[in-house]
């Protein structure tokens, strides 16, 4: 059986264009920065001014060939390394065990088989594969969990389905309120509940509606406050929601590609840097096999249905709903007040998607909450190098006390 082609990095034509503009551009770049006309980056002030007399006297001539040369030398690279990434021969042989229960497109999976233990109710993003939580054998947070006395079920939403395609958020807390029904029936214990990033965001609210429900909640990564780093960035992302309304009334959902467009326009040149390094690799190495997982992950993204895109990019971005109040499930604003047990909040520093200010927020307003900090970014607190002894014990531990 032929290997299925990966479709990565999406959206492939929106990172070439973005490579090759910035590339291609840099000569023409040149006279404005010669002469003091192009503006330099505060945080590169300090450079700026020995290098800028520099420029003014390096040949013309000589300087726009260098340009030119280390322009196409870098392009290439990252050319080269999509080329390497889309050929490489890995493929994700890991599977989950056998799943529990199921509605509609959802389904939960007992990673504890039975074992006993706290029973951790583990729930990701709705636009990202549960998958993440259990990348392969040696980075798996859900088997880690388990191997540490836990009872860890992880919820895989998967792609809207017909029914799904109708849903806003309150329909998924519901859904999320059903499976955290199953996990206590099936232990015969009161579980706890681990929300990531977006999914964070749902088990608060599932925490408010459930209260003598749950355990205690970890919050990883978990916006609150949309506004609170960078408004403008924000207003971009409910902007952007609001030109394709036309394209989402006819889908029934946003589709991969744009929401992989409003990712990379947090860093428009992370796409160039990563596989220009990922060209430089040994192809059979760790580090190769470790960026070619964790890509297919990022590039196997699920479309998130319409009514979830509207209140989520025109009411969690545009309006700031969870930090203003204003965002309802069932009609009752979601209130971190009312979150009455224990929390452990989790804030990456390195978070380039959910800014620690955002997340803070949330810890703040919660009655009951811990809140420790890592240096790990959003994505790397699951998956990168050494973080089942850095991080990882600390939730554990929490979780362990709570049993």
């Amino acid at each position: 059986m032929p290997r299925r082609s990966r479709v990565g990095p999406r959206p492939l034509a929106l990172h070439l264009m973005a490579a090759a503009t910035s590339y291609t551009s840099s000569n023409a770049a040149l006279p404005l920065l010669k002469n003091g006309l192009l503006r330099w980056s505060p945080a590169l002030a300090a450079a700026a001014n020995p290098l800028q007399k520099d420029l003014e006297s390096a040949s013309p001539d000589a300087l726009a060939a260098a340009v030119e040369s280390a322009a196409r030398c870098r392009l290439g690279a990252f050319l080269d390394g999509v080329a390497r990434y889309r050929g490489h021969p890995y493929r994700r042989q890991l599977a989950p065990p056998p799943a529990v229960w199921s509605s509609g497109t959802t389904r939960l999976y007992d990673y504890g088989a039975g074992k006993g233990g706290l029973p951790i109710l583990l729930v990701p993003s709705l636009i990202n594969r549960a998958y993440i939580l259990d990348l392969y054998a040696d980075r798996s947070f859900a088997r880690w969990l388990a191997d540490q006395g836990l009872w860890p079920f992880l919820l895989d939403w998967d792609a809207p389905g017909g029914a799904e395609r109708q849903f806003g958020l309150t329909a998924y807390i519901r859904r999320l309120e059903a499976a955290l029904a199953v996990v206590a029936d099936l232990t015969a214990t009161r579980p706890a509940v681990l929300g990531y990033c977006m999914g964070g965001l749902l088990t608060v609210a599932l925490a408010q509606r459930q209260v003598s429900g749950i355990a205690g909640l970890v919050l990883l990564a978990t916006p609150w406050d949309f506004h609170a780093d960078r408004p403008a960035q924000a207003a971009g992302v409910a902007g952007v929601g609001a030109a394709v309304e036309g394209l989402m009334a006819v889908l029934g959902e946003l589709p991969v590609d744009i929401l992989q467009m409003l990712f990379a326009g947090l860093d428009p040149v992370l796409a160039e840097r990563k596989f220009s390094a990922f060209a430089a690799l040994d192809p059979g190495s760790e580090k190769a096999r470790d960026f070619v997982a964790l890509e297919d992950w990022v590039n196997d993204g699920v479309p998130l249905a319409a009514p979830v895109a509207r209140e989520c990019l025109g009411g969690w971005y545009g309006a700031n709903a969870p930090a203003a109040g204003t965002w309802r499930v069932d009609d009752v604003a979601v209130d971190p007040a009312a979150v009455t047990c224990p929390v452990l909040a989790v804030i990456p520093a390195e978070d380039r998607i959910v800014p620690a200010a955002s997340a803070l927020a949330l810890s703040d307003a919660l009655p009951d909450a811990q809140t420790i900090r890592t240096n790990a970014g959003h994505i790397g607190m699951m998956v990168s190098r050494g973080i089942d002894r850095q991080l990882w014990p600390k939730i554990s531990n929490w979780l362990l006390r709570l049993s």
